[in-house]
């Protein structure tokens, strides 16, 4: 018996061990969930944008036009305004004749796109960029629009049609998870924008079963991300959410920030544009398992400019710590829930780089917010600042 025991220790003391060594080899990655481009209604080629974003520190991104992959033989007809000839041509002239083919005729210039296998080769390299599949599966209910993120698909998923907002979400997710299933390829699915033509309310995303991920923040400058005197802003949103799924026994849902990057010429609050929001993962490494993985467990930030240098709960105690930048200063919030509460509130409020809470047992979650006193540059509304959001943690008994 004490040898079996003996044993026994020692096997844990190796899986502790093990554990602390992956956990110290983690790396964060930095990366864009919602990006178009020429092959649906972003105005730039793949190329240029990749270019772009690896160019600008992003370890990945995902490549997410609506209801199309990158794949197959499309052309794009380039808007005879000189803006987008003088992009084409700086295009050529930087990826050169044998790599652009195409043709001038009496109705303009005609590009052939690149797919995503042409052009993946030139950007991904291991640990340092990689490029998600990925597609936004858009849909419209007498004119209200549902568009959800799948992060790392296989193929086309066609868009789903449904009677009501929570039919027509839920419908969708169904048929995302399907491919994920039938494919066993892991893929993350996110729900776009919900105040986007004020489509989807939090009531609508408590009744969808399986939803985890939705965007807290969208760079795009029609998403109304604040609401307005009648509608919820999305962080609202987030909570409400989050309160009753954990009421009815469902995991919490994440907070994503995206660029929803649309517009690669024209610059300013009524554009939509790349570097305005971004997630920050925690991942053994730069592949879309371990990416997809470490989000679907929480261990990620989402940012607009705050970076983070650890992020840590244990212990029901939630340990956060900024990499400052001189001359900033910073304010975390700490967020928490009542169990028998229908609101959240700031229960700690703490100006400088390092905070910790201790989360009661008569919370249903933390989760944390921390502002900046440094302008958002381009940002997606006047006066914004740098802000970063944590995500809920809950209560372990």
């Amino acid at each position: 018996m004490k040898t079996c025991s003996l044993q026994k220790i020692k096997f844990v003391i190796c899986v502790l061990l093990l554990t602390s060594t992956l956990q110290a080899q983690q790396k964060w990655y930095k990366g864009n969930l919602h990006t178009h481009s020429y092959w649906s209604d972003g105005d730039e080629f793949p190329e240029m944008i990749m270019d772009w974003y690896k160019n600008n520190g992003y370890d990945f991104v995902a490549l997410s036009d609506h209801n199309i992959i990158a794949e197959g033989e499309k052309w794009k007809k380039i808007r005879k305004d000189s803006l987008y000839q003088a992009a084409f041509q700086q295009y050529l002239k930087k990826y050169g004749e044998d790599w652009v083919n195409y043709r001038t005729d009496s109705a303009g210039t005609h590009v052939q796109l690149k797919t995503l296998e042409e052009f993946r080769p030139l950007f991904e390299k291991e640990e340092e960029f990689m490029i998600f599949r990925a597609e936004e599966v858009t849909s419209y209910l007498e004119g209200k629009a549902v568009h959800m993120g799948a992060i790392n698909v296989q193929e086309v998923i066609e868009p789903q049609k449904g009677n009501t907002i929570v039919e027509l979400i839920q419908n969708n997710l169904d048929a995302i998870m399907a491919q994920e299933k039938k494919s066993g390829e892991p893929i993350l699915q996110h729900l776009n924008h919900p105040n986007f033509t004020y489509a989807i309310s939090a009531e609508d995303i408590i009744q969808v079963d399986g939803e985890r991920f939705f965007e807290v923040f969208n760079g795009h400058p029609y998403v109304n991300n604040y609401g307005d005197s009648i509608h919820s802003s999305t962080e609202e949103m987030w909570d409400r959410v989050n309160i009753a799924y954990l009421q009815m026994g469902k995991p919490v849902m994440y907070g994503l920030a995206t660029d929803d990057s649309h517009h690669y010429h024209k610059f300013g609050s009524k554009f939509s544009n790349a570097g305005r929001g971004w997630v920050v993962v925690k991942a053994d490494i730069l592949h879309p398992h371990s990416l997809i993985r470490s989000m679907e467990a929480g261990k990620f930030y989402s940012s607009t400019g705050v970076e983070m240098e650890k992020v840590s709960f244990s212990d029901n105690r939630l340990d956060l710590k900024i990499k400052a930048e001189k001359g900033i200063e910073y304010t975390i919030q700490f967020i928490t829930a009542k169990e028998n509460e229908p609101k959240t509130s700031i229960v700690k409020t703490v100006t400088g780089t390092e905070a910790s809470y201790q989360l009661q047992e008569d919370e249903l979650f933390v989760r944390a917010k921390i502002l900046s006193t440094k302008p958002k540059k381009n940002p997606y509304r006047k006066g914004d600042v740098e802000v970063a959001w944590i995500q809920p943690y809950v209560y372990q008994k």
